[in-house]
């Protein structure tokens, strides 16, 4: 790999003359260049000085170019199809013959009617049904509904339970030594 020499016209350039690379050296600088060449053909203007030298010396990277190039060519000219001009009205048509259709079960019509709509007088019935059918399970989950049932009395404090618990256990340990020396002058 030569580069230009610090005496020579182009000091400080750091252009790589790429005729003199070898071959191995080439491959391993295209190893990058895929995404540099969409920049470069999306913005040829745009692209590093690196790039267009790697370019006029390497001929892989220029005909991987080349047939970007001419892909992106291609997509400009393709076109799409047209629709058939029926397509709207048989689709319309379609899906008004399965609106229409009577459905199988009683849950099939059920879930008709609360798809394509009801009567209108039965939507403020519906809801109304909702709110209360909410308001008794909810009241049923929290408990709600023992309504005559005085609360509960708040419970001892955890240092009084703890006191009563060492007082217990004193007159335990009292009586377990007048046992034992019983025993002892007994003997």
């Amino acid at each position: 790999m030569k580069q230009n020499k610090p005496g020579s016209d182009r000091q400080g350039s750091g252009v790589v003359i790429m005729e003199s690379m070898p071959k191995e050296q080439m491959k391993a600088n295209c190893d990058g260049m895929d995404a540099e060449l969409a920049n470069l053909l999306l913005d040829p203007s745009a692209a590093p000085a690196e790039v267009q030298t790697h370019l006029a010396g390497c001929d892989r990277c220029r005909r991987e170019l080349d047939e970007l190039r001419a892909a992106m060519a291609l997509l400009d000219t393709w076109e799409g199809p047209e629709p058939s001009p029926y397509f709207l009205t048989r689709l319309k048509a379609r899906l008004r013959e399965e609106r229409e259709a009577e459905p199988a079960g009683w849950l099939a019509r059920l879930r008709v009617r609360f798809a394509y709509g009801a009567p209108s007088h039965v939507r403020p019935l519906a809801a109304m049904a909702l709110t209360v059918v909410m308001l008794v399970g909810g009241g049923a989950y929290l408990g709600i509904t023992d309504w005559d049932q005085p609360p509960a009395a708040p419970g001892q404090a955890a240092v009084v339970h703890d006191l009563q618990t060492m007082e217990n256990n004193a007159q335990l340990l009292d009586q377990l030594e007048a046992l034992s020396s019983n025993n002892e002058s007994g003997d």
